[in-house]
């Protein structure tokens, strides 16, 4: 059982991540300049705060009701749904932090542990919680669909989404991604001595380069998430956010990517995102630009 202390630092990091996150102008997405048609940068300051007391619970109560219970807080406070995606990632991060010391071996087993232990009651919670949020361009599956009662545990549940879901392929992987690909990025960037917003984007647009957004999958296909996939590759290869060039090709990406829907914002590319920005503050990121104390 985690002290009250240690609870509220996990939670504080998983908020930080989000209030991050959300403020980095990744293109596309939301932040301080930039909104969507129904959602503004304060929904999201709004969502970030509002998930704070069920996180710090996390070690108190089966992941799925931690998830259930974000998503029920966050709908008291914004119209629409500005953090499921993201919520999925959080929870499993804080039940696993409040199981282990803030090293990254100790972390990453204790989410493989966090993840191997999921019930059908936890996927009941989730499958609740999806409802309630309604993301858009859902779409309706053969097996365990999330209109009905599942009947398998939340890993299972997601091994069946895996292959058109970035945010389920965490959880069938323990977080490899996250682990493996966007906490290094951003280490890297913040020891290369770049803020933490100018981190964030590379490695939002390292994560988009390397895999098709399953976000834009849905809602547009995946043609159309290869082609914002090379388009990401083309930004890194024009140097990102590191010169002047790549900074015009962030410019000319983001402006690719609105629409007055937001079709092709890459949303999950977000999530992992924010995913990796929580395991760096967790393994003690604030405070250093090598990304540790």
């Amino acid at each position: 059982m985690s002290t009250p202390a240690r609870a509220a630092e996990v939670a504080a990091a998983a908020q930080l991540a989000c209030l991050l996150e959300a403020s980095a102008p990744k293109p596309g997405n939301v932040s301080p300049l930039a909104r969507f048609h129904d959602a503004t940068y304060e929904d999201f300051l709004a969502s970030a705060v509002a998930i704070g007391p069920a996180l710090a619970a996390a070690g108190e109560h089966p992941l799925g009701a931690t998830i259930r219970a974000a998503v029920e807080a966050t709908a008291r406070w914004v119209p629409s749904n500005t953090n499921l995606g993201l919520v999925l990632l959080l929870a499993p991060l804080a039940r696993a932090a409040l199981m282990s010391s803030s090293n990254d071996a100790a972390l990453r087993a204790a989410v493989a542990a966090t993840l191997g232990e999921t019930t059908v009651a936890d996927a009941r919670e989730v499958y609740a919680a999806i409802r309630q949020a309604r993301p858009g361009a859902l779409g309706r599956s053969t097996e365990q669909d999330v209109a009905g009662t599942p009947s398998v545990t939340l890993r299972e549940a997601m091994a069946l989404a895996a292959e058109r879901d970035a945010i389920a392929r965490e959880y069938v992987t323990d977080f490899q991604t996250t682990f493996d690909a966007g906490a290094p990025v951003l280490r890297r960037g913040l020891a290369a001595g770049l803020s933490w917003s100018d981190a964030i984007v590379e490695t939002y647009l390292t994560l988009l380069a390397a895999w098709p957004d399953s976000h834009i999958a849905r809602k547009l296909g995946p043609e159309e998430a290869v082609r914002v996939q090379r388009r990401a590759r083309e930004v890194i290869d024009a140097g990102g956010g590191r010169t002047p060039t790549g900074r015009a090709a962030i410019a000319a990406l983001d402006r690719d990517l609105r629409d007055e829907r937001n079709t092709k914002n890459p949303g999950a590319t977000a999530d992992l995102t924010g995913a990796a920005i929580c395991v760096v503050l967790l393994e003690g990121g604030w405070g250093r630009r090598d990304g540790r104390r």
